[in-house]
């Protein structure tokens, strides 16, 4: 039954009969056009939202947010996937336009070849700026000192890294390192704020609540901006198959001449031979992660597809930079330490 409610000083009559009448017929019209909406929103309901839309959908709030509020921002890319994800999510966030920032390769001077020309390719198709900062040209101005042959040079990345910050002034650098990888990115916030000398002090952190993230910076700071820190592993495969992104060949199953070291299968490379002591094979293996060809394994897999790489990753108990990364392996704090010297 319809209720209506009448003024106390309301007197009725003709005119008070024809006002009710109405009103009442407005009701009607009302309920019955929020029938109609009820019925077709139930007939055609919105469709629902994956955990990978929700994922998408907060890294690129962030990578506009970084475009927004800082002046010379670039992205980091190193041709792993998560480098690829980053690109992919950048255009998402910013097509039909240009990147607002420049992507910049930290070139060890010791990566894959096929990572190189990977690296090469991409820019080229997505007619972005690349920025490469050499180790090799840090060792030569005597920046830092050669480990030596076979030695990884990723420590000496934080010099290069830092003299490029300076050189092209950047004030924010967005990169794909995830929480899930390592214990000391676990507790890193999405927006890290480093000091003049690249630092990192873990008991400085501002509490990131409902996506507030700490952009301020003084002199001589700089951001470090983690879009995908909440993506796991498994995320990042499961976008890399829904976007159809392309990836290094590293990545899936190959035939390659590995030798056994420190019980991880090492690629061997003009950059790393066998010892006297050790012996090669040819091995049909996978990485999981890509790096410095000196310090970067490779597991033993026939995965030669994502769904089959999906279903290695549900098996694994060990991260990739775990499981494949000998410069993670000196400590125990390895990671922390490097980021206390300016690492990434």
């Amino acid at each position: 039954m319809d209720l209506l409610w009448v003024h106390p000083g309301f007197s009725g009559g003709s005119q008070g009969a024809i006002l009710f009448t109405m009103i009442k017929v407005w009701g009607d019209l009302i309920s019955e056009e929020s029938l109609k909406k009820s019925s077709m929103s139930h007939a055609n309901p919105l469709p629902a939202r994956s955990h990978l839309d929700s994922l998408e959908s907060q890294s690129i709030y962030i990578l506009r947010e970084v475009a927004a509020t800082c002046e010379r921002p670039a992205l980091l890319f190193s041709g792993g996937k998560d480098s690829a994800v980053l690109l992919r999510l950048a255009e998402k966030a910013f097509r039909p336009a240009r990147f607002p920032f420049p992507v910049l390769h930290v070139d060890t001077g010791h990566n894959f070849p096929e990572v190189l020309a990977f690296r090469d390719r991409r820019m080229e198709e997505l007619g972005e700026e690349l920025i490469v900062a050499s180790v090799q040209l840090s060792i030569d101005m005597g920046r830092v000192t050669d480990p030596g042959d076979g030695v990884s040079r990723n420590r000496l990345q934080s010099v290069t890294l830092l003299d490029a910050i300076d050189e092209f002034r950047f004030d924010a650098l967005i990169g794909g390192a995830r929480r899930d990888e390592d214990k000391v990115r676990a507790k890193e916030r999405i927006v890290s704020v480093r000091d003049s000398f690249g630092q990192w002090d873990p008991r400085h952190q501002r509490p990131e609540l409902w996506n507030l993230f700490n952009m301020s910076r003084n002199q001589g700071r700089h951001l470090r901006v983690f879009p995908i820190s909440d993506w796991t592993e498994r995320d990042i495969w499961e976008y890399i198959q829904q976007e159809s992104i392309a990836l290094p060949e590293l990545y899936f199953a190959h035939e390659r001449e590995v030798v056994s070291r420190d019980n991880m299968l090492l690629a061997v490379t003009e950059f790393l031979q066998p010892r006297d002591s050790e012996s090669t094979s040819r091995s049909t293996v996978r990485f999981r992660t890509v790096g410095d060809a000196t310090c970067t394994a490779a597991v033993p897999s026939t995965a030669s597809t994502i769904h089959e790489i999906l279903q290695e990753v549900e098996m694994s108990d060990v991260s990739e930079r775990g499981a494949t990364r000998a410069d993670d392996r000196f400590s125990e704090h390895a990671m922390e330490e490097r980021k206390r010297e300016g690492y990434f």
